[in-house]
């Protein structure tokens, strides 16, 4: 009898090791499956974001296209200088454009080329002020960290925008770069011909937005205002704090 309680009991506790086994694997295999889950997710995250910003800029790049070509069209004349800079312009756009980050060199340069276009279509009488205020010796500035056409929305919209008929009419265009941070301040005074207000945001307007959200999180300030009809609008990307959180991630 002794011996049959012996047998019993480590029966039981045989049945108990097999039970607390199988649930300890169940418990496993829901901890493998809820960390797949979570990688899938991130990863999906970070698909769907890849996706996105391609989308975006394969909508940017053709717009952009479209609008230089408009603006050397309505100047044949000037169509030997304004082709000399169109190469320049090309050649970022096909080349540089579609990499992930540009240096700040790269892109200040390409925005000043597209300038040089736009003016075609201005009189030059037409008070147009561009100024640089570049630290070259920065240590980003010739590092490849930023999104490229990243500032042309801003000054698009200038030119789209500006009233260039009135004797006080003016476009503004300020590019700086120092302590690591790309600004750029473009102004204009609105045409009553097309009302900014009551206009909706093109292609460009969204897509800078969008892509400033995905790529430089927190790390970006972007104001736009009316103030005495005119139109301001203000860029500031700190590209050492974004090179920092990259570096921890």
């Amino acid at each position: 009898m002794h011996t049959t309680i012996l047998i019993s009991a480590f029966i039981v506790c045989f049945i108990f090791m097999l039970v607390a086994l199988y649930f300890y694997n169940k418990w496993q295999q829901a901890e493998l499956r809820k960390k797949n889950m979570e990688e899938n997710f991130n990863r999906l995250e970070n698909n769907i974001n890849t996706l996105k910003l391609q989308n975006l800029e394969s909508r940017l790049n053709p717009h952009l296209f479209k609008n230089t070509l408009n603006s050397i069209q309505s100047h044949a004349y000037q169509t030997y200088y304004a082709l000399d800079k169109m190469s320049n312009v090309l050649d970022y756009i096909l080349y540089e454009s579609h990499n992930k980050l540009v240096t700040p060199k790269h892109e200040i340069e390409f925005a000043l080329n597209l300038i040089e276009i736009y003016k075609i279509k201005i009189s030059p009488l037409f008070e147009l002020k561009v100024k640089t205020k570049i630290d070259e010796q920065d240590s980003l500035y010739h590092q490849e960290i930023l999104a490229p056409l990243i500032t042309i929305d801003l000054i698009e919209n200038a030119f789209k925008h500006a009233d260039l008929q009135s004797p006080d009419a003016f476009i503004s265009i300020t590019f700086e770069y120092k302590n690591n941070q790309l600004s750029l301040s473009v102004a204009n005074k609105i045409s009553a011909k097309t009302p900014f207000k009551k206009e909706k945001s093109g292609i460009g307007s969204e897509t800078l937005e969008q892509r400033l959200k995905i790529i430089y999180p927190n790390c970006f300030k972007l104001d736009r205002y009316i103030e005495n009809d005119n139109y301001i609008a203000q860029l500031k990307i700190d590209l050492l704090e974004y090179k920092t959180k990259m570096l921890a991630s």
